[in-house]
C-alpha cells in the first residue's frame, strides 16, 4: 500500500494593532486569488521556523521573529495533502512588499467573512475568531 506524501507547509500569523495580515494568491497559481497567510513549503534540510523566515523574506521582503505555534491542521486538496503549521510571528525588519502576492491586507477577526480564503485556512480562521472574542 502506497503511503501518501504529506507536504509540510508553514505560515505566519502576524498581528499589528488588532489586525492580522492576509495575502491574496497570484491569479496564475493553484487556488489563485484566494486569501491565505504568508508562508510556504518546508524545503529539505530546513526547520519549520527557518522555512517561514525564508518564505517571508522571499514573498514580502521582511524579516520576522517566529514565536510559538498557534495551531496545526492537516488538509486534503484535490492535488495534494498538506500539514500546515501556523506560527505566531512578528515583523522585525522592513515593510511588507508585493513580491509574490496579488494583494496584502490587514484585517480584524470580524472582517474574515468578507474574504474568500484557501480551504485549509478555514478552521484556523474559526479559531482566530473564537480566541479574539
Amino acid at each position: 500500500m502506497d503511503e501518501e506524501k504529506i507536504t509540510r507547509v508553514v505560515a505566519a500569523l502576524i498581528w499589528d494593532k488588532g489586525r492580522f495580515m492576509i495575502c491574496q494568491r497570484p491569479k496564475h497559481k493553484t487556488r489563485g486569488l484566494l486569501w491565505e497567510f504568508v508562508g510556504g513549503k518546508v524545503e529539505a534540510g530546513e526547520s519549520p521556523e527557518q522555512a517561514l523566515i525564508r518564505e517571508c523574506r522571499e514573498e514580502l521582503d521582511v524579516g520576522i521573529q517566529v514565536n510559538d505555534v498557534f495551531t496545526e491542521v492537516t488538509h486534503r486538496y484535490p492535488d495534494l495533502l498538506i500539514s500546515l503549521t501556523l506560527f505566531n510571528a512578528e515583523i522585525t525588519e522592513g515593510e511588507p512588499k508585493l513580491l509574490e502576492h496579488n494583494a496584502i491586507k490587514w484585517i480584524t477577526p470580524d472582517e474574515i467573512p468578507e474574504y474568500d480564503f484557501c480551504p485549509a485556512d478555514r478552521d484556523i480562521l474559526k479559531m482566530i475568531t473564537e480566541t479574539c472574542r
